[in-house]
């Protein structure tokens, strides 16, 4: 078998069961984004606008420990099974140090809440949100490190599997708390957290039990010891983990303020924009995953020393994650006003989030190369470079430049464009921040796998 069949053999093998897995994740936000959306427009305001808030916060705090996936993958490629549970119980111990951190944030969410300038009951919805969400951060940090272990070990369909039960959970567990039945007090957005603490604290327990039990994880010594926090090991999870944090970081609160800014237009804008968050975030699962498994391969045979091999994966996901978004983008461009139906029965809701879906389409292409090219990075545990570009790109051009023509008139007339343009200008923004993104992430993957695959030996 060649290297490039074998590859794709890889990467797909790898990657389906993390896609439908990021697919069952996704799937609870479409599922809340939807039943608030059938309960009213201010609860499905606030479900966008608290979800656009945690999310910042974990996503960013959940990719410190995604530093875990290349360590683990380095160290299974090379044999070193035994060293690491060692890893993992530091990674608890960080876990339960970010956990702290998130709480705070989230008990006091004004710096978040300042920037939407929200109207009073909009603001006590997603307040009440926030707190409620709060519980389900320990279990889901907790789980996370059970997920990056099992698909560095290349054992994904254990997270599928544990995955999909808490997606089976998540609807009767909203139609209980949402709407009050089984005696449960109605509480309507504000029960799609409940919901969801309930499902983490069950996946979390579930995920480590399996882990006790399985003897496939045996070799990795994950319970041989207890182990206090040792700061070489944290120190060397945070030297890989902090940048990866930090891009998570740049990434989510380009969108989350990007929320907060649209929130200021009213609530039909801020939902509209919501439906279209939901289904970007929706469609980069595919990219997302090919690029997760693509940096396994990359981290395994980078560990083995198989160099050559390392830049091949990665220009396959490169490849594979392309024609892909090629075909969702048309999907997305061409079937707009349908998806929006899915999402609204409202006609002006729908009108204007089918608007905002043709620009995801666009949006989507070059999401889904930096996708790939900045998770083989990780593989490569070059986290920096990629950190500062997103930051210039993401912030500067995408949020920076989306508040320009989103919110304030410019004259740009020359460009055939009328400001401010409202929320298709910060969708146009954002567009033009992934091109600059993606293109330079790339160029910076191929020289340093270039280099790696030239000098072998002095990798």
């Amino acid at each position: 078998m060649s290297l490039s069949r074998a590859l794709v053999r890889d990467l797909v093998r790898l990657g389906w069961p993390v896609l439908i897995a990021q697919l069952a994740v996704m799937a609870n936000s479409v599922i809340d984004t939807i039943m608030a959306g059938r309960y009213g427009t201010l609860d499905l305001a606030a479900v966008g606008i608290g979800a656009s808030i945690y999310v910042s916060v974990f996503v960013a705090l959940m990719g410190v420990l995604l530093a875990l996936t290349p360590i683990v993958a380095h160290m299974h490629g090379a044999g070193r099974h035994a060293e690491i549970g060692e890893e993992l119980r530091q990674s608890a111990w960080l876990a339960a140090a970010l956990t702290l951190i998130s709480l705070a944030l989230f008990a006091y969410p004004e710096p978040f809440l300042a920037l939407a300038r929200l109207a009073p009951a909009l603001e006590a919805k997603v307040r009440a949100y926030l707190h409620a969400l709060a519980w389900s951060v320990p279990a889901s940090l907790l789980f996370r490190v059970f997920y990056s272990f099992s698909t560095a070990i290349s054992r994904p369909r254990t997270v599928m599997a544990l995955t999909l039960a808490g997606l089976a959970l998540k609807v009767p567990l909203n139609w209980v708390f949402m709407y009050g039945n089984l005696g449960a007090p109605e509480l309507g957005s504000t029960g799609c957290a409940v919901a969801t603490a309930l499902v983490s604290w069950i996946l979390c327990v579930l995920a480590w039990a399996w882990c006790w039990f399985e003897p496939a994880y045996r070799p990795y010594q994950v319970f041989a010891r207890w182990s206090w926090p040792d700061a070489k090991a944290l120190g060397r999870i945070l030297s890989l983990g902090l940048p990866i944090g930090l891009t998570f970081l740049v990434d989510v609160t380009g969108f989350t303020f990007m929320a907060l800014f649209i929130a200021r237009l009213g609530a039909l804008y801020s939902a509209a924009h919501q439906i279209a968050a939901n289904l970007a975030a929706l469609a980069y699962m595919l990219p997302l995953a090919l690029g997760n498994a693509a940096s396994v391969v990359v981290g395994q045979s980078l560990g083995a020393r198989q160099h050559a091999r390392a830049r091949a994966a990665g220009l396959t996901g490169l490849a594979l994650a392309l024609g892909c978004a090629a075909v969702m983008s048309a999907c997305l461009y061409w079937f707009a006003n349908g998806i929006a139906s899915l999402y609204t029965g409202a006609a002006a809701l729908r009108r204007v989030a089918a608007g905002l879906i043709a620009f995801v389409a666009v949006y989507h292409l070059f999401d889904a190369v930096q996708a790939v090219s900045v998770n083989v990075l990780r593989g490569y545990r070059r986290a920096v470079v990629p950190m500062l570009i997103y930051a210039v790109a993401l912030w500067g051009v995408g949020l920076g430049g989306g508040y320009l023509i989103g919110l304030t008139r410019v004259d740009l007339a020359w460009l055939g464009l009328s400001t401010p343009m409202g929320a298709p200008g910060f969708w146009l923004a954002a567009i033009a921040s992934l091109v600059l993104a993606s293109s330079l992430v790339t160029a910076y993957f191929l020289r340093v796998s270039g280099a790696a695959a030239a000098e072998p030996l002095a990798r």
